[in-house]
């Protein structure tokens, strides 16, 4: 038996039995376990003193603020955008998005994501509010002239918050991130992914360099034997051996490091195209840790 579901398994008995969950998770209507859960922690609220609150501000990961100077990483944010070409259209995303943003989009366990009792969680990645965001505008496009035929580029510099427990250097709880997503349609012989893969990574470099962080190294790791075409057009370091992000990806993923260290990551994801049910939509996904960027050397 798992940590968690030890843990679990004693809440459950504590609270009269495994059925309660039943009940919380299924039974009740989404407002209705909202009106619990809200009442749930205007009592515990209720409850607290100002020491508590102190207390718990001094020991909570969550709450702290980042060892980042905010100089640093305010120049590094203004730096990433600098690089933005005009056509990334830059979008001020919210701090929370809809319960199961990252773990229905993706392979991403709900746990590691901070969940709030509004059904919805707070952010843990920009890319996948801007999917939502990218699938909305293609749906719309789709319903006029013309179909779905122009890509979209977008962009975001967002705070997130991780909740799965993460140790090391550069290694933090809540970090900026700048991100960058392009939707849009299979022209067919892998056109779309040629010309964004190119694009995407072009930027990042440009933000890497932005930043002060000198060159760029790019690690290439095809999935897809039909990507093979894509990566050589990339230019880059083969990095067939890379095990994170399979499963997540689909054809073609990257990592983009500097100074020696991983600092952004990217790749093709099959979201839009379950968005809004049609296989025929691509869309690409890449961002840069500007925390890490920030730090000097």
């Amino acid at each position: 038996m798992t940590k968690r579901a030890s843990a679990l398994d004693r809440v459950l008995r504590q609270a009269g039995g495994p059925e309660i969950l039943d009940v919380l998770a299924k039974r009740l209507p989404g407002a209705d376990l909202t009106t619990l859960l809200l009442e749930v922690m205007r009592r515990r609220a209720g409850a607290l003193a100002p020491a508590d609150v102190l207390r718990r501000y001094g020991q909570d990961r969550f709450a702290a603020p980042s060892p980042v100077p905010f100089r640093e990483l305010r120049r590094a944010e203004d730096a990433a955008l600098s690089a933005l070409p005009p056509d990334f259209e830059p979008v001020t995303l919210s701090p929370v998005a809809p319960l199961g943003t990252c773990s229905v989009l993706a392979t991403v366990d709900q746990n590691k994501v901070v969940s709030t009792v509004r059904n919805g969680e707070v952010a843990a990645d920009p890319t996948n509010a801007l999917a939502l965001e990218a699938a909305l505008r293609r749906r719309t496009a789709g319903d006029g002239a013309g179909g779905r035929a122009e890509p979209v580029r977008l962009a975001a510099v967002q705070r997130v918050v991780r909740a799965q427990h993460v140790e090391g250097a550069a290694r933090y709880a809540h970090f900026t991130l700048f991100a960058l997503v392009t939707a849009g349609r299979d022209t067919g012989g892998l056109a779309f992914e040629r010309q964004h893969a190119a694009e995407h990574l072009a930027v990042l470099a440009d933000a890497v360099r932005a930043c002060g962080a000198g060159e760029p190294e790019l690690r290439v790791t095809v999935l897809d034997e039909r990507f093979d075409a894509v990566a050589d057009g990339l230019g880059g370091t083969p990095d067939p051996d890379r095990q994170s992000g399979r499963g997540y990806y689909t054809g073609l993923c990257f990592k983009v490091y500097a100074r020696g260290v991983e600092v952004g990551d990217g790749g093709f994801t099959g979201w839009t195209a379950g968005l809004l049910g049609d296989r025929k939509e691509r869309l690409l996904i890449s961002a840069l840790g500007l925390d890490r960027l920030a730090m000097p050397e």
